[in-house]
């Protein structure tokens, strides 16, 4: 399938890389299908990937692993939340959280607090809110990325 979309201009997304978000993401529930970008140059290692919807090619959301700038990172999720990601298990699931970029860096977060739960296997996804307050909505991260960074 090819797509116009606003960061990476047109691409070509192979059927087995479409991600479907059956009930939808927060905000925009009539969006269902997705695709992970990343930039070319660095690879799925790179730091922060796209959430590229397929069925609004303008709306792309930045995505990370929370695990990169919280490490203990291990919310409770209720299972019946996680239906609509299908069957998954440790061997299956990627976890990414949305980041804000601000024109001012220095307050780039992440929402930890409303994960993407993806099933790889399936092609299945989900967005579920952690109910108990140890995550925030806005968990900074630009210090942790600098100092990351500077370690590499």
């Amino acid at each position: 399938m090819n797509v116009t979309t606003k960061i990476f201009g047109e691409i070509e997304i192979a059927d087995d890389k479409i991600i479907v978000f059956e009930n939808g993401i927060i905000g925009f529930p009539e969006l269902k299908r997705f695709a992970l970008l990343h930039d070319g140059e660095r690879g799925t290692n790179a730091g922060i990937r796209f959430l590229q919807s397929l069925d609004e090619p303008a709306f792309a959301m930045p995505v990370m692993d929370p695990l990169l700038v919280k490490p203990d990172y291990d919310p409770e999720v209720n299972d019946e939340l996680l239906a609509a990601a299908g069957d998954v298990n440790a061997n299956n699931i990627l976890v990414l959280v949305t980041v804000t970029i601000p024109k001012d860096l220095t307050q780039m977060s992440v929402n930890l607090q409303g994960p993407f739960v993806i099933n790889v296997e399936e092609h299945k996804a989900c967005q579920v809110i952690v109910e108990n307050g140890d995550y925030p909505v806005k968990f900074p991260v630009y210090e942790i990325l600098q100092a990351r960074k500077a370690g590499e």
